[in-house]
């Protein structure tokens, strides 16, 4: 996802042979795009991303740096959808629990992965 996931995403892809695809804030890539708009604790925001770059079916999954709210890591998972891919599983370096991004994530048909998890203020 947007910016720090991308050090992760484009190592994981590369590792595995799979394309990576950007999800980015809006403006930000040079093609034509769709996109979703969010709340956040502050505001609003929006994900864009090439619709061209997903096939109608393609399994995607959502690499990311951390999960906090799981905002952000939900409309990723919105915006990814309605560009017709599936998407079950999403993985993240760090997971704050206590902010209930696992929880939320589960809600939107997303599991959740992390390699380490830090529990607290």
């Amino acid at each position: 996802m947007e910016a720090r996931g991308f050090i992760f995403g484009a190592a994981v892809s590369a590792k595995l042979a799979l394309p990576f695809l950007p999800i980015r804030k809006s403006g930000k890539l040079p093609c034509d795009t769709i996109g979703v708009d969010y709340a956040l604790e502050y505001g609003s925001d929006r994900l864009e991303m090439d619709p061209a770059s997903v096939a109608p079916g393609q399994k995607v999954a959502m690499v990311d740096d951390l999960l906090a709210t799981g905002g952000t890591a939900c409309a990723t998972a919105r915006l990814l959808r309605e560009a017709g891919a599936v998407v079950e599983h999403a993985f993240f370096v760090i997971d704050l629990p206590d902010l209930g991004g696992a929880k939320r994530l589960g809600e939107c048909g997303v599991s959740v992965a992390a390699v380490m998890d830090f529990a607290g203020d």
